[in-house]
């Protein structure tokens, strides 16, 4: 079997870290040199990681230098570019509407939220063994839906695609850097790179390293390490179906999980058959052999079983070919996404149906979801108290609360807005009723 089988008892012992520890040292590394070096520390990393050929090699174009990216591609390509940035841009606005700014009556006045999207965003899109022009749209296409008014793209060596696609999001620029010293320059502003309030994206372990890092000091999307799949099947399935799929995603990387979880050893057994006869033929055969080997396939005794294995993992990608997916994905609380029945193969959410292909892994879903445009806003609350005299319950309230935390510069704060007629315990150390009632 080219899955390794694994019992769910198994499964319950794995665990996974999104930073790779040795990565995180040597990302440590590069960002205090960039953030003590600038530009100059930033260029001279970029050429000694090739990402760039010399130190005079251009590493940043603004949206017009993109174009004659766009112009050369074929019609096909501007397209398939053009629409795919078109469906993620139509979902993502419908995720924005989907909240507004908000009011309610308070005890005294009003309260409410404001929502508003941040100024600058970073977006990463890996370059490494293939270049993933879509990553580029899924980040930059959602960060100008959220109404981000600076959108920078991060891509290290990029194809004429990628390019093109940062051109069709309208992004303001592209740094033609990757890796940690990507993350470096949208993290603390290096050169022409403005920083950034948040870094979004998928990348390498160096990247989902830096980003550990540099949270704190700007925002972060989530923790990605490899791809990974989670597919939930039973007899119903087409074998050729969850096969296809999970080598789908096993040539992301040989460190891609391609996970199988199902309710028969019978329908375990020909997916595997239909996993080599593809692999007889898929030009990413060695990548994606290697990943099937950090894979598994677990047999459960039943699907509520199968859908508590899916759930201690948490996966990235969660796909259900069952007699009835949609009850079963009503069952399952842990995923980045969930593709539901046959037809919903998760590549199509890779390729721009619509909801973001940017999501979290190594089971990080248990308590992040994937990219969105809610990742770049800002929910910020007010309050307006106008009327005094209806609020002296609850300040006489926050008296009280403070004075129980022995926060007396809190309690005061709120005693000095009480009207002359309303009385406070008294306690040694108080403010005097003589100088409450002069507020009036």
């Amino acid at each position: 079997m080219l899955l390794r089988t694994v019992t769910p008892d198994e499964v319950k012992e794995m665990h996974f870290d999104p930073v790779d520890p040795v990565a995180r040292d040597q990302a440590a590394a590069i960002l205090a040199d960039i953030r003590l070096n600038g530009l100059e520390g930033l260029i001279d990393t970029a050429v000694r990681l090739k990402d760039l050929e010399t130190k005079e090699s251009k590493i940043y174009y603004t949206l017009a230098e993109l174009k004659p990216y766009f112009d050369s591609l074929d019609e096909k390509a501007k397209g398939v570019l053009q629409r795919t940035a078109d469906r993620i841009k139509s979902f993502a606005e419908a995720q924005r509407n989907s909240i507004s700014t908000m009011t309610t009556n308070v005890v005294g006045g009003s309260a409410g939220h404001y929502i508003s999207p941040i100024e600058v965003a970073g977006c990463y899109a890996p370059g490494g063994r293939y270049p993933l022009p879509s990553s580029v749209l899924m980040t930059a296409v959602t960060a100008r839906a959220a109404g981000v008014k600076t959108v920078i793209v991060a891509s290290p060596r990029p194809a004429a695609a990628t390019f093109a696609a940062a051109y069709v999001a309208g992004v303001d620029a592209l740094l033609a850097i990757g890796g940690a010293q990507a993350v470096a320059a949208l993290a603390y502003g290096v050169g022409p790179v403005p920083r950034c309030d948040v870094i979004v994206g998928p990348g390498n372990k160096w990247v989902t390293a830096a980003k550990s890092l540099v949270s704190g000091i700007c925002g972060i999307d989530m923790l990605a390490g490899p791809s990974e799949v989670l597919v939930i099947a039973d007899k119903s399935c087409d074998p050729n179906f969850v096969a296809a799929d999970l080598l789908a995603q096993a040539e992301h990387d040989t460190e891609a999980r391609p996970i199988l979880v199902c309710t028969d050893l019978e329908v375990v057994q020909s997916i595997d058959a239909c996993l080599k006869t593809r692999l007889e033929t898929l030009p990413s055969a060695p990548t994606a052999s290697e990943a099937l080997k950090k894979g598994y396939a677990c047999i459960c005794s039943d699907i509520d079983t199968a859908i508590g294995v899916s759930n201690i993992v948490g996966p990235e990608h969660l796909e259900i070919h069952t007699f009835n997916p949609e009850e079963v994905a009503k069952k399952c609380t842990n995923y980045g996404a969930v593709f539901i029945g046959a037809v919903s193969a998760e590549v199509l959410g890779d390729y721009g149906v619509g909801p973001n292909h940017v999501l979290p892994t190594c089971g990080t879903s248990r308590y992040t979801g994937g990219l969105s445009v809610f990742t770049f806003l800002r929910i910020r609350t007010w309050m307006n108290i106008v009327d005094r005299s209806a609020a002296q319950n609850v300040i006489q309230d926050c008296v009280h609360l403070a004075r129980m935390e022995g926060l007396e510069g809190h309690a005061r704060a709120a005693e000095c807005r009480l009207l002359p007629s309303v009385n406070v315990e008294a306690n040694d150390g108080n403010e005097s009723s003589a100088k409450k009632a002069k507020i009036a």
